[in-house]
């Protein structure tokens, strides 16, 4: 029984989401590894989506609503990020209007103002500076549930099936909305494809 109050992450071995959240179930202090495993990934996603200052709220309000709803966590699944992204998408969507304002903030100013770091680095993988701005208004422009997958693949770093799980909506509708939008952004900047990206 010793074993089970351990922390899940032990020297040399590290537990699965979902053994964290089954033990969260009976231990609910648990939960806290899964925070501390998703917290700057989340509050990073959520930051670029939506700036700094609701950031905060939607990153807490995710790990508050996750650790609500651990009992209904299908156990079969090891990794959690789907499932967690697939919650701050949701809070972001009801925050709509603040994401668009941002982007349009950003299309005019050219540059970026949230987060640094990690979300930084895997942005779109193109010259940054230069297409900020562009990018930003592309990004206002979209659908929101376009804009979801395709910022839940580019920025979270989710698979195609794991956005499509994140959004509860069948694979190949998250794949004609990634082929969609990757179209989008690529006339917005200008660009000229070369064949499709593949889907990862």
């Amino acid at each position: 029984m010793a074993a089970l109050t351990r922390l899940p992450d032990t020297p040399g071995r590290r537990d699965t989401d979902a053994a964290i959240i089954g033990r969260s179930r009976h231990e609910p202090e648990l939960f806290a590894a899964l925070f501390d495993r998703y917290h700057a990934a989340i509050h990073g996603y959520a930051a670029r989506r939506l700036g700094p200052a609701l950031a905060d709220d939607v990153a807490a309000e995710t790990f508050l609503i996750a650790f609500d709803r651990r009992g209904g966590y299908d156990l079969d699944r090891s990794d959690a990020r789907p499932w967690l992204y697939g919650i701050a998408s949701n809070l972001i969507a009801r925050r709509h209007r603040a994401e668009v304002r941002q982007y349009r903030a950003l299309a005019r100013a050219g540059t970026d103002e949230v987060a640094e770091g990690h979300a930084d680095r895997v942005a779109v993988r193109i010259d940054a500076q230069a297409a900020r701005g562009p990018l930003a208004a592309a990004l206002a422009a979209l659908a929101d549930g376009d804009r979801d997958v395709l910022l839940l693949v580019a920025w979270a770093e989710l698979t195609v099936q794991e956005a499509a799980e994140a959004l509860g909506i069948p694979a190949g509708t998250a794949r004609s909305r990634l082929h969609r939008t990757r179209k989008r952004i690529r006339a917005a900047l200008g660009a000229t494809a070369h064949g499709e990206d593949s889907d990862r």
